[in-house]
């Protein structure tokens, strides 16, 4: 009797523990999850830094690095240029010249985990040796590439 009793008490035993270890399992992965997205937060938060103070330090090799191969960028102007290489060649002569000042005000933020992220600013771009200002709102999205975030579009709308 008790072989008999045990043997029919193992599949519910087994049973439950394949229950509280699938009641554990997505407990586990949200916070491994969570903690991930924080990571991706965090990392997306010095990406960003990165890209407009490199544009503002006229750091062109870092600035450039945070962008991806296909990025687009759309000038205040209406100007587009596809590809980094054609965004570096419009850029030349702001990198070169050291002239301009840049200055930005975050005005929106959405980051979606660790896929995309857009912000929002509000764009001040001065040329004080020849009286040039452009005010405009400068919307940046984001794409977490691999490891990194990476810059894909960037769009300009002038402001008066």
């Amino acid at each position: 009797m008790k072989i008999r009793a045990f043997q029919s008490a193992r599949p519910l035993a087994l049973l439950a523990a394949s229950l509280v270890a699938l009641g554990v399992a997505p407990l586990a992965i949200a916070a491994d999850t969570s903690a991930a997205a924080e990571g991706c937060a965090q990392q997306f938060e010095v990406a960003q830094k990165l890209d407009m103070e490199s544009f503002r330090d006229f750091d062109a090799d870092t600035f450039r690095a945070g962008h991806d191969d296909r990025a687009v960028t759309v000038f205040a102007s209406g100007a587009v240029r596809y590809g980094i290489d054609a965004i570096m060649t419009a850029l030349a002569s702001h990198f070169a010249n050291r002239n301009a000042v840049w200055s930005w005000t975050e005005l929106y933020r959405v980051v979606d985990g660790c896929r995309s992220a857009y912000i929002l600013y509000d764009t001040n771009y001065d040329i004080p040796s020849i009286g040039f200002h452009q005010h405009a709102l400068t919307g940046v999205t984001y794409s977490h590439v691999g490891n990194a975030w990476l810059s894909i579009a960037d769009q300009g709308t002038l402001l008066k």
